[in-house]
């Protein structure tokens, strides 16, 4: 059977497929190629959705780069097929079945919690690039777990089968054979906007406590994800 994001069913639950985000995640992931003096020749997003993260990759990094997007979804491929041009290119299809040379730099970005076998699907992905980079959502929080409307709503609208703390992030990272060489949490609840009152209730306490304790503020209070670097 067709899944969600093929069927046209997750285009009707996000009619934007979060284009909207896309500048915000693009910038998050800059940040982790500059911190770490990254110099990619070819990068390749399994999961690019609409492209707009890789387009505004391109952007910032310039045609000496060469940008490829693999979507499964024909509705998010419509959405982004009409950007693609000069260094920048997207399939249609599944890039673990699809042949290709290894890219300097691969990109899973909020992708492994809608994947049903996580662990298959990472050590597939191992050996495709030199570098991976993971932008994880982590949606087990103390204020979820006691609502819990929040994670029971994100697995119907979005998809999303599998929760996370950092910790259990990283550890699912390094079961499936990764080094991890580099994470920081992203704030989206902070640093966003349009997610609905509870979430801008809780704006100014997370901004706070995430400047004081990160740790405590995304155990406590979520509304943060976390951006991996793995090799």
């Amino acid at each position: 059977m067709p899944s969600i994001y093929e069927d046209g069913t997750y285009l009707a639950n996000n009619p934007t497929w979060h284009q909207e985000m896309s500048p915000w995640v693009a910038g998050q992931a800059l940040r982790m190629i500059r911190r770490n003096g990254l110099r990619p020749a070819t990068v390749c997003e399994v999961g690019c959705g609409a492209g707009e993260v890789l387009r505004q990759m391109s952007l910032q990094m310039g045609p000496g780069v060469r940008f490829l997007g693999y979507e499964i979804s024909p509705q998010a491929f419509e959405i982004c097929r009409p950007k693609a041009g000069g260094n920048l290119e997207f399939c249609l299809g599944d890039f673990l079945e699809q042949e290709s040379p290894r890219f300097d730099l691969l990109l899973a970005f909020d992708v492994i919690e809608h994947v049903e076998d996580i662990y298959g699907f990472l050590r597939r992905l191992k050996p495709r690039a030199e570098n991976k980079m993971f932008h994880i959502p982590l949606e087990l929080s103390a204020q979820s777990v006691a609502r819990e409307t929040p994670l029971l709503r994100m697995r119907e609208k979005v998809g999303h089968l599998h929760v996370f703390t950092r910790r259990t992030a990283l550890a699912a990272i390094e079961h499936a054979g990764f080094e991890v060489l580099d994470s920081f949490y992203t704030r989206w609840a902070v640093e966003t906007t349009g997610w609905g009152l509870p979430n801008a209730l809780l704006r100014l306490p997370r901004r706070v406590l995430s400047r004081i304790c990160p740790h405590l503020a995304a155990r406590l209070l979520g509304g943060f994800s976390l951006m991996v670097l793995a090799r």
